[in-house]
């Protein structure tokens, strides 16, 4: 079974000080993009395949999915949708990405690996 890494867009995004509150958009869309491999090769210690899900909120909802990520929009809180995909998948490994501690302890109750930014973008 694949895993399902689900990445927190705007954690991951605001994590690298690149100008990405100048097109917060177009930074959405440079991270999906840079996700699509990881839906082949997994991430270190959880091989692929994997279902990759990329969950936006705000100004990013309107990013869509492409080969490999499909684009979860929040319909509110973005660390809310993260935990409701978390919790719809029992028995599956769900890795979580995000630094955000406080969505951490939430997703790591349910059952979900974490791990950090730069597992999926370098600094």
């Amino acid at each position: 079974m694949r895993i399902l890494l689900i990445v927190d867009a705007a954690n991951v995004v605001g994590s690298v000080p690149d100008g990405w509150w100048r097109d917060r958009f177009g930074a959405t869309e440079r991270l999906r993009d840079g996700l699509a491999p990881f839906a082949e090769e997994g991430i270190a210690g959880h091989p692929g395949p994997a279902e990759v899900v990329l969950v936006v909120e705000g100004r990013a909802r309107g990013v869509g999915s492409v080969p490999g990520v499909r684009v979860e929009p929040a319909a509110g809180s973005g660390d809310d949708r993260i935990v409701e995909l978390v919790a719809e998948a029992p028995g599956r490994t769900r890795v979580v990405v995000t630094a955000d501690r406080a969505l951490r302890e939430r997703v790591e109750a349910l059952g979900a690996v974490c791990t950090g930014p730069r597992t999926v973008r370098p600094v």
